[in-house]
């Protein structure tokens, strides 16, 4: 995106690509699907990043939700609106989201250089020397784009970070976010794989109360899915800093209050007094998290459920509305979906994404220190903040020397 708002002055553009093939971590993004964006306005999509929401405002509202839908419809990709928000190709497929971009940029006339690790960015006047193993590419302006270190088996290998931090960049260390969660509770394991479509997860870390609703699924040392995705970017400093350990609970029946689910598991015993308890609480949740629920309950999961007593049916409900789970980190960076920290912000000029430090310098993307929820927010982050860079890139060569390469 980058390139293609650069190139559209007519001012050479290209793309110095480590990989064989570019946009290997663009065909993962959503499954393979490719949430490339949230329907929302600017305004939303930045406050759903928190913190550096003010910092991305200028790009989101240069390049917002609704103009990103439109410039992959206008290329070929129409998109379709899930419930919740999220946008994807009517097709799909994210390797069309990839092929629009490609087109674009061959029909802007930008240049591609593949299998071209950078291994040194120099700045000197005029411009920068970017050395490659095989040949040194002199430019007047640069966007490092590089992402982060989330998914190194798609190239995102940290490069932009130390290209960065050589160039007199503040890096603020790179954590996992949008990763699945670690718990001290062993039994977790036995239900891996097992999802729940809705469940409210809450925590509270120092004064924040976090409450999230979404799916989940169990792992094999925790929990997983989009809502402990977007817990983990919440807590991912608390966890990094290994302070303490985070207690969550799960209520695993969210549609419904306390009073109401009480009032409901109630109606089920007086429907199938002889049944187990188990049989019965597999109702609300998962067969094999039933005896889970029991045991955490101190239930006989055989019982026949009309035989429980009220304090004891209480406490199943209690389980069922707030189970809980110590939390003692994140599965490793490399399985995170998208990277915390990077380039500070306090560094770059939110209305051009230019250095404060070097003068011709742009930053693009995840390379940023900024992270937003599941649901195409990063992928909207990406486009705006690659768009501006772009466009800002080639103003500001244009501006100082119309006829410089």
């Amino acid at each position: 995106m980058a390139a293609i708002y650069a190139a559209r002055t007519g001012v050479p553009t290209t793309i110095v690509e480590a990989n064989a093939r570019p946009g290997r971590k663009l065909l993962l993004a959503g499954g393979g699907r490719c949430n490339f964006t949230h329907v929302g306005q600017a305004e939303e999509i930045a406050q759903a990043f928190g913190k550096t929401g003010r910092f991305l405002r200028y790009s989101l509202h240069e390049l917002p939700p609704h103009d990103v839908i439109e410039f992959f419809q206008a290329r070929g990709v129409a998109s379709t609106v899930e419930p919740d928000g999220c946008v994807f190709p009517v097709s799909d497929k994210a390797a069309d989201v990839l092929d629009a971009l490609l087109r674009e940029a061959g029909t802007l006339g930008v240049g591609f250089l593949y299998d071209m690790p950078v291994m040194k960015v120099q700045a000197h006047d005029g411009g920068f020397t970017i050395h490659t193993k095989e040949q040194r590419i002199l430019a007047t302006c640069i966007v490092i784009a590089t992402g982060g270190v989330s998914w190194p088996q798609t190239g995102s290998t940290g490069d932009g970070y130390r290209f960065a931090a050589e160039l007199g960049h503040t890096i603020i260390r790179p954590k996992p976010a949008l990763v699945p969660l670690v718990t001290r509770e062993n039994w977790v394991g036995d239900l891996a794989g097992i999802a729940m479509p809705q469940v409210k997860v809450q925590t509270t870390v120092g004064k924040r109360r976090i409450t999230i609703i979404g799916a989940m699924l169990f792992t094999q040392n925790g929990i997983g899915g989009p809502a402990v995705l977007d817990l983990s970017r919440l807590v991912a400093d608390e966890l990094s800093e290994g302070k303490h350990d985070i207690i969550v609970r799960i209520d695993m029946a969210a549609q419904l209050d306390d009073l109401g689910f009480d009032r409901q598991f109630q109606a089920s015993i007086q429907a199938h007094p002889r049944k187990a308890v188990a049989n019965v609480m597999a109702e609300f949740v998962p067969r094999q998290l039933s005896r889970v629920v029991c045991d955490l309950a101190r239930c006989d999961c055989d019982v026949q459920v009309g035989q429980l007593k009220a304090e004891m049916r209480r406490r199943l409900v209690a389980s069922i509305k707030g189970l809980p789970l110590t939390i003692i980190g994140t599965e490793p960076i490399e399985k995170a979906t998208v990277t915390r920290g990077g380039v500070s912000t306090n560094e770059i000029e939110p209305q051009t994404m230019e250095s404060q430090i070097r003068p011709g310098l742009f930053f693009a993307g995840e390379v940023i220190d900024a992270d937003g929820p599941c649901g195409g927010y990063n992928l909207q982050m990406c486009w705006s903040t690659g768009a501006l860079a772009g466009h800002s890139a080639t103003h500001a060569l244009l501006s100082t020397s119309p006829a410089a390469p």
